[in-house]
């Protein structure tokens, strides 16, 4: 595949969290009975006006701020005209000509190598509602619950060169509108949803190749193997002197292929014009200096603030900002442990907790350990309280909610390290008298017996004694 060069676009769907839809006052909350959050103007009825809900607008000057690009100071609404039975005006309301955001940018990090993903618009527009095929035999039931859902569609340029490169903006992007609040991220109730555009070249042709829409890509998982599959697909295409057709696709995860759904639209087929019923959207300095104000900081320069202030490397940096959850439980644990203990806590988050979380697919947010008790657990392994092995059994026993914290449950199960040198020195002296074969095996030059030897008395400790004073005074009794 090395005489082909891959070029991706993502179009990425993000509901906006807002109380209400764009141009109405019904709710968009997930999981209503079918139609009872369609009022007069999600389902058109004669007569009707939308009235723009002014939250969707500050959402979309956040994620221009976030992502620098241009807010334009008027932008316009177009109607997008189609005829499909979810769409009860027979047109969409969306921006065409001049979107609210324009340019704007991403940096992705695929492995070590860096990059950055050109956006070139995102723009406002209402959702459609759904067609129902699972439970109606031979009919199609609509529900119009999702009719007017507000939606920020962020477009890029045809800057990724292969799925993994789009899978990383895709993450990248998943997490920026969490972590300024704009969308709540659920791919499962579509609240997030990718449409990729992929087309083959051969290396060193300047023009693209007839690109293919792979359509509603709700998992980062599908979203690779389909690009995958089509990239596959269209090199064998035009390899055995098959052109490629513009067309829409879908894909299947049970047979891991992509399908063609119908042949791809250009603009002019929807016959968009401004929408006569919405002014148009006049966004000025004083709104976006507002906005602005209301802006957490951004994951890249708390990435830089890790680095200088704790003295992180970039990957730490860059994986305790991969979610909003993940750095707020860092800085908190950081706050109640101190600034110190930084390095500790990262380690502990990014292996112990992760790994722990990842097996109960548990979000941080929802940890049975808070950072408090994290901290409260570093600080004993800071001051020589506990080991390091130990601290994995306070950890458990955290996990498991045998204890509000660290120091309660190193009481309660006489874990405290044991760091007398007098008692660690009588404890050796048995270990060395029961052990003769392996005090001989070292002194004949094997290093394995020492290990041997300090395993023995780790165990007639039950682990409590300091394992560096156990190697130092092993070491001198044995004349090492």
């Amino acid at each position: 595949m090395s005489q082909w060069e891959v070029v991706i676009g993502l179009e990425t769907h993000a509901q906006l969290q807002t109380k209400s839809k764009i141009f109405s006052g019904s709710s968009i909350a997930f999981g209503a009975e079918p139609n009872l959050q369609a009022n007069a103007v999600d389902i058109a009825l004669p007569g009707v006006l939308p009235v723009l809900n002014r939250e969707a607008v500050v959402c979309a000057i956040k994620f221009g701020l976030a992502v620098g690009a241009s807010i334009a100071p008027r932008s316009v609404f177009a109607r997008k005209n189609y005829f499909y039975p979810d769409l009860p005006k027979g047109y969409q309301i969306s921006q065409f000509e001049i979107p609210v955001v324009q340019g704007g940018g991403l940096s992705i990090r695929v492995g070590e190598h860096e990059k950055f993903v050109h956006l070139t618009r995102a723009h406002l527009e209402e959702d459609a509602g759904k067609s129902l095929h699972e439970d109606f035999h031979g009919r199609t039931g609509i529900d119009l619950n999702r009719a007017g859902t507000p939606l920020l569609e962020i477009v890029t340029e045809p800057d990724m060169r292969s799925s993994a490169e789009a899978v990383a903006y895709a993450r990248a992007l998943h997490a920026l509108v969490q972590w300024i609040g704009i969308c709540d991220g659920n791919m499962q109730e579509g609240s997030f949803r990718c449409d990729a555009n992929v087309s083959v070249r051969p290396v060193g042709q300047k023009e693209f190749g007839t690109r293919r829409e792979i359509k509603n890509l709700n998992s980062f998982r599908f979203m690779q193997q389909a690009i995958d599959f089509e990239v596959q697909w269209q090199i064998n295409e035009i390899t055995e002197g098959r052109a490629i057709r513009q067309a829409t696709v879908l894909f299947d995860p049970d047979t891991g292929e992509t399908r063609a759904m119908r042949s791809k639209e250009d603009a002019h087929d929807y016959r968009y014009f401004p929408d006569p019923d919405l002014l148009p959207l006049e966004i000025g300095d004083d709104w976006i200096t507002e906005v602005k104000a209301e802006l957490p900081e951004l994951p890249q320069a708390m990435q830089a603030r890790f680095q200088a202030d704790y003295g992180l490397s970039a990957y730490d940096a860059a994986i305790l900002t991969a979610s909003r959850g993940m750095a707020d439980y860092f800085v908190s644990a950081v706050a109640a442990a101190g600034a110190a203990n930084a390095k500790t806590i990262a380690n502990w988050i990014m292996g112990e907790l992760a790994a722990r979380l990842n097996k109960n697919d548990t979000d941080i947010e929802a940890s049975p350990i808070s950072a408090p008790q994290l901290a409260g657990l570093i600080q004993r392994i800071a001051d020589n309280t506990i080991s390091n092995t130990i601290a994995k059994k306070v950890f458990e026993a955290l996990w498991n909610g045998e204890g509000q914290t660290a120091d309660a449950i190193i009481e309660a199960q006489g874990l405290k390290q044991i760091t007398d040198s007098g008692a660690i020195e009588k404890i050796i002296d048995e270990v060395l008298a029961a052990n003769a074969k392996s005090v001989e095996e070292f002194r004949a030059g094997k290093e394995k017996a020492f290990n041997a030897l300090v395993g023995q008395a780790m165990k007639a400790t039950k682990g409590k004694a300091n394992p560096q004073q156990v190697n130092e005074l092993l070491k001198k009794k044995l004349g090492g």
